[in-house]
């Protein structure tokens, strides 16, 4: 996990995010020393993200083209340097060194005057060796890239440059599998490039130029002091077609989510390139096209079966345009007389439907890759004693996605390693997840008796976090609902992994994990099915209703989750991985009809996720198979707390609607 940002200024000149947006720019003036965010506000807050190393770069672009860099200082604003005219981009890395046999600090600078900065993890796409770092050798692969200006001006199509010349930067990045959040300057062509991936798993903010500061920013986090200004600029989003998120007038803060895409500046010529107004120069932002048509399915989110035939059916009686059964769920008492008996790890008995099979091996390969321990930085390997071998932990409710999270990680990891399981509690002994955790404890240790698992558990007081509480409505930002504020906070508290752990002895102990890569199971409810409101579309309009509800969800994860809970995990410097978001897990899962996936006419703990129950079933997860979903807020009691705090009552809250109500609103 690495935190990144980029800070462009200059002489009367204004990035818009469209050609349409130039009225905005309207009034605009230039910031004095003092106002909006300051570069030592965005290291202090990225540092945190990046412990191991924290490095800076200046370019100077003058009117006449030339490139002058001093590699250290980042100053504020216009004419730095004594250049008239001068346009100043300032990059900004915090690195957590994860890969690769040797340190890496960023940004990476090329001999070519390339500059890097990057944020995330390639799983596939780029071929990376066993010790090599990944920024290292995304920056390889992205200077062979052909700098003809019509990659950046024109559309995305594969020109007779790139026959001679090496792929676009949009290709590259367009064949990437894995998180990942980039900035990136190409010198030939004067171009910056910046984006993330299809799916948001890593986030980008961007302050887009207003009347109050007309510099164009980038940053993996938003500094406190600017994540509470409220206050709204009408900004013309990025033109993008048929997406609504990022089209049309949008009243923001000043700071607001990237979109996910490849998006550049291009910043030759910029006599030429550049719309003059009365109030500077205008440059545009242009979002380019996905050119791998294996994204362009998994983005779309198309299923080929949503609707079971009457073949398919058989003779199950079914609602008119409400069909429901498979023969996978009308086997389903086999599956579960057959797991009763207990299964040996790699045993696929008959029983067990091809499809969970598929989802079994995809997520199987998924925690593999994103817990790979030859691909971890071997500086921290060798610091780790006996008794602190626990490099990877997870996010642990004890519900059924972190039980197969657990489950798989135990499959793929040297039993010499512990793992760390990470639990938060506001109400004790007595919370939800409290009590799923330690029941899943024991399954976990049923199945897996050899292996080292540690239960740390994470207790406190909403009562007494008023400055956490303000620290992490600066990492939630732009998000800020009670809802939001609270799953922060839970998981917030949760990473930093400092609890009790219950002792074999009986002894009680404080405890501090000291694991940098956590999974975490964000994605499995949106892909199968998992919430209540997916329920509710299923009563009211049937297979196609709840498939549109499902892409909705996958399609707007990037802005309602993602982003928000990378920043509050990666706060405490170690990183998230999400195994159910592979682009593989997806892909299989997009293969198998909607109904092998779930079935909303059974009961909640066994219609709802039903293809992740049976891989549940699979592992030996009895118990855990038949969990009902909770989401962290309510399964940590923090929602109660915090519904107690600031409406009164749970029931005061509910009127209120409490989980979309704004923060900054209600206390003022």
């Amino acid at each position: 996990m690495c935190g990144i940002a980029l800070v462009l200024s200059g002489d009367h000149l204004v990035v818009a995010p469209s050609t349409a947006a130039a009225a905005a720019t309207s009034g605009t003036r230039f910031p004095v020393e003092g106002e909006g965010v300051s570069v030592g506000e965005l290291e202090e807050a990225l540092r945190r993200r990046g412990p191991d190393s924290l490095g800076r770069h200046r370019l100077h672009l003058c009117a006449d083209g030339t490139i002058l860099g001093d590699g250290v200082g980042c100053d504020r604003g216009d004419g730095v340097g004594g250049s008239v005219g001068a346009t100043v981009l300032c990059f900004i890395g915090a690195t957590l060194q994860l890969r690769g046999a040797e340190p890496v600090s960023q940004p990476l600078v090329a001999q070519s005057g390339n500059v890097l900065v990057y944020n995330g993890e390639i799983y596939g796409g780029i071929d990376i060796g066993k010790d090599q770092n990944d920024t290292q050798s995304f920056l390889s692969s992205l200077e062979s890239c052909c700098s003809c200006d019509l990659h950046a001006v024109d559309s995305d199509e594969a020109y007779p440059c790139c026959e001679s010349s090496g792929k676009s930067v949009p290709q590259i990045l367009s064949t990437i599998k894995g998180p990942w959040a980039l900035i990136y300057w190409q010198a030939d062509s004067k171009t910056l490039w910046f984006g993330r991936d299809a799916f948001g798993r890593r986030s980008l903010l961007v302050h887009w130029p207003t009347p109050d500061d007309s510099r164009f920013i980038l940053s993996s986090v938003s500094p406190p002091s600017l994540s509470g200004n409220n206050s709204a600029t009408e900004v013309t989003g990025l033109e993008s077609g048929a997406d609504p998120d990022i089209s049309g007038y949008t009243k923001v803060s000043y700071w607001e989510e990237l979109p996910c895409g490849i998006y550049s500046i291009h910043l030759k010529r910029l006599e030429n390139s550049a719309t003059c107004m009365k109030e500077g120069r205008v440059v545009e932002v242009r979002k380019h096209d996905w050119t791998d048509s294996s994204l362009h399915t998994l983005i779309r989110w198309e299923r080929k079966s949503t609707i079971p035939t009457p073949s398919v059916l058989g003779k199950s009686s079914v609602d008119e345009g409400n069909q429901q059964l498979s023969p996978s769920f009308r086997n389903s008492r086999k599956v579960e007389d057959s797991a009763s008996i207990g299964l040996e790890k790699g045993d696929l008995p008959n029983c067990i439907t091809q499809s969970v099979h598929r989802v079994l091996i995809a997520l199987r390969e998924s925690v593999m890759l994103r817990t790979n321990m030859n691909r971890l930085y071997e500086g921290d390997l060798n610091k780790l004693k006996d008794e602190e071998l626990d490099p990877i932990a997870i996010l642990f409710s004890g519900g059924l996605d972190s039980m197969i999270l657990a489950a798989l990680l135990d499959q793929c990891l040297d039993s010499k390693w512990t793992i760390d399981l990470l639990n938060v509690s506001f109400d004790g002994q007595l919370a939800p997840d409290r009590v799923s955790s330690l029941a899943g404890l024991k399954e976990l240790q049923r199945i897996s008796p050899l292996r080292r698992w540690r239960l740390v558990e994470i207790d406190t007081d909403l009562a007494n976090l008023k400055g956490e509480s303000e620290h992490v409505m600066s990492l939630i930002h732009p998000s800020n609902t009670y809802m939001d504020l609270n799953i922060g906070i839970a998981l917030w508290l949760a990473a930093g992994g400092d609890g009790w752990v219950n002792g074999q002895d009986g002894h009680r102990y404080k405890y501090k994990s000291t694991s940098r890569v956590l999974l975490v199971g964000s994605g499995a409810d949106e892909q199968c099915a998992g919430y209540g409101r997916h329920r509710t579309k299923y009563r009211l309009g049937g297979w196609v209703s709840l498939d549109a509800e499902m892409r909705l969800d996958v399609q707007r994860i990037w802005k309602r989750n993602m982003g928000r809970d990378d920043r509050c995990i990666s706060d405490h410097g170690k990183e998230a991985r999400f195994p159910f978001l592979d682009e593989n897990v997806i892909k299989n899962l997009l293969e198998i009809p909607l109904w092998e996936i779930a079935n909303l006419d059974e009961p909640t703990g066994r219609g709802d996720k039903k293809i992740l129950r049976e891989v549940a079933k699979l592992l030996g997860l009895q118990e855990a198979s038949f969990l009902p979903k909770r989401a962290i807020q309510f399964g940590s009691r923090i929602a109660r707390e915090s519904n107690r705090k600031n409406f009164g009552s749970n029931r005061a809250a509910n009127q209120a609607s409490a989980g979309s109500v704004e923060v900054h609103k209600r206390n003022h």
